[in-house]
């Protein structure tokens, strides 16, 4: 029996993947769980698993994890520490699906144990890329990419030369406001930015979807993950959300990786890899699809995409900057303290800051440092926002 743990066990990713690992629960021995606030979820696929562990993020809600498997013989426990050290008990496979920063270091602590890691948190790669890919080397572990995208051009590239390719085109399906006219964006609700037109996930990546934050840490991820040059990384809209990437390789050829709009066959790629196992995922009728469209993104409505660019040219942690004064941005617009066009005038801001405070970009990548300069972004961020507001 495989080995395996899900961290982000509760949210889209990590039910996609009990989902699978469910329907040959013989096959794997579950380690450890972890996920937020929603409890009764989480003990649930805790029982039904038969984990040996199941970890809430919350510690004020333990008590609660503690009642919900009285009897189950699960192990429980709550909190940052707790969920670094389910990281750490060894397993053959990990899925790192923990929204945002937070991700970082149970994704790091994991690879120190040599395992696998399914890495469907973006925000890993693109705060501490060097630092993740160089841990991975150290301990033997493999990193699979789990994003639609990045798993796409991983299964385009089995087998090639990364020295003939010649460009990188991720997609993206435009959100949920790709045919808004662009003066209304200002007035975009939560719960209209809450409505992905292809997906189904939760809140905050669906309303990074539709302001495409989300694509432009794809961009940088990208770059981290694959080597490649940032100019060699394109974006293109494309509303079916049936190609999810395609590599060019220098003799003209393009490889496009194409499936329904489904998570499972990512991650069932990354639970199966190196082998393809059967999946229960749509099929594809491409004479009913019809027709598959792409264009190039307007950067006037989404200059996410353009500040992903100055964050690659800047270097050093500015993807940690980014990333953090992107989940801050997004808290406040949850909160409906700025509109929805304020997230990028805000992160711009905040990465400009940065810039004019010297050294502290340019400092050493390591995991204090990181988590400096990702605390120092978001109170850049508050302190934004109360200017605007005042």
């Amino acid at each position: 029996m495989r080995k395996v743990s899900i961290f982000g066990a509760t949210g889209s990713i990590g039910q996609n993947t009990i989902d699978l690992i469910a329907r040959d629960p013989t096959a794997y021995d579950v380690i450890a769980l972890t996920g937020g606030a929603n409890i009764a979820q989480l003990a649930a696929d805790a029982r039904r698993l038969g984990a040996d562990l199941a970890v809430t993020a919350h510690e004020d809600r333990l008590h609660d994890l503690k009642d919900a498997l009285q009897g189950s013989g699960v192990e429980v426990a709550a909190g940052e520490s707790a969920i670094a050290e389910a990281a750490a008990r060894p397993a053959d496979w990990v899925m790192s699906a923990i929204v945002g920063a937070a991700g970082l270091a149970p994704g790091i602590e994991a690879l120190k144990q040599g395992t696998t890691l399914a890495l469907a948190n973006k925000e890993t790669l693109v705060c501490a890329g060097a630092l993740v890919l160089d841990t991975a080397r150290t301990h033997d572990a493999s990193i699979l990419p789990v994003d639609s995208e990045h798993s796409a051009v991983f299964q385009a590239l089995a087998g090639e030369d990364m020295d003939a390719v010649e460009r990188v085109i991720i997609t993206a399906s435009g959100g949920a406001f790709r045919d808004w006219p662009l003066q209304e964006l200002a007035k975009a609700t939560v719960e209209q930015a809450s409505n992905h037109p292809n997906w189904n996930m939760g809140q905050r990546i669906t309303i990074d979807s539709a302001s495409m934050f989300n694509k432009a840490l794809e961009v940088i991820e990208t770059r981290e993950f694959f080597g490649i040059d940032p100019d060699q990384i394109e974006v293109l809209v494309h509303p079916e959300s049936i190609v999810h990437a395609m590599v060019g390789f220098r003799d003209g050829a393009v490889m496009a990786h194409m499936g329904a709009p489904d998570m499972r066959h990512a991650i069932g790629y990354a639970l199966h890899w190196p082998e393809r196992q059967a999946l229960p995922v749509q099929r594809l009728d491409l004479a009913k699809l019809g027709q598959l469209r792409f264009s190039d993104p307007d950067l006037a409505r989404y200059p996410a995409l353009k500040l992903a660019r100055d964050v690659m040219a800047r270097g050093g942690l500015s993807g940690a900057v980014f990333n953090a004064a992107k989940e801050r941005a997004l808290d406040h617009f949850i909160a409906r303290r700025i509109e929805f066009l304020n997230m990028a005038e805000v992160v711009d801001a905040v990465l400009e800051r940065f810039d004019a405070t010297g050294g502290l970009i340019d400092a050493p990548m390591t995991l204090d440092n990181v988590w400096k300069t990702d605390h120092l972004a978001r109170q850049w961020v508050d302190d934004a926002v109360i200017k605007r507001a005042g």
